[in-house]
């Protein structure tokens, strides 16, 4: 069975995000998406809110696990026996970033390849930092986040 990881901190999950998991279900028997605790950014959700989020909104696809974790990616992607860690791509500031990553975790983890997976045109410009300030001033996030979590930042936000 081939496995892959998907690590990200989700906060929130973007269409551009459900994009690469959709795709990346079609590649591989099992994808782990794994959701960051990093203590360097103040998330808009708990890592608990977000694994629960991300669980709801990927219901659908029967081979996708949903798992919080710490630390590195390539551990993660050690402990859950996966051989690959997807990365999901926007633009050529997204590629230098990620190279680096990935020349990283090949140093560390020979045996663990990254997968880059370039976003659908219709998300290219999507982040998660986007949604949230679009949404804490009020603006119409529809087109970016499925209704689920429109729902869950519009709670988050009238907290």
């Amino acid at each position: 069975m081939k496995t892959a990881v998907y690590p990200g901190t989700f906060d929130p999950v973007t269409n551009g995000h459900l994009d690469v998991i959709t795709r990346a279900s079609k590649l591989f028997d099992i994808v782990i998406v794994g959701v960051l605790t990093n203590s360097a950014k103040s998330p808009l959700f708990s890592v608990e809110e977000r694994v629960n989020i991300l669980t709801e909104v990927t219901k659908a696809i029967p081979n996708i696990q949903v798992k919080a974790f710490s630390g590195l990616s390539i551990e993660f992607a050690r402990k859950n026996q996966a051989n690959v860690i997807v990365r999901g791509l926007r633009a050529v500031t997204d590629f230098d970033y990620e190279l680096q990553m990935a020349q990283t975790n090949r140093v560390l983890a020979p045996d663990v390849d990254t997968m880059f997976l370039t976003t659908s045109l219709e998300c290219a410009y999507l982040s998660s930092t986007t949604v949230k300030e679009v949404a804490v001033f009020g603006g119409d996030i529809t087109k970016f986040v499925p209704s689920y979590v429109v729902e869950r930042i519009h709670e988050k936000l009238n907290q």
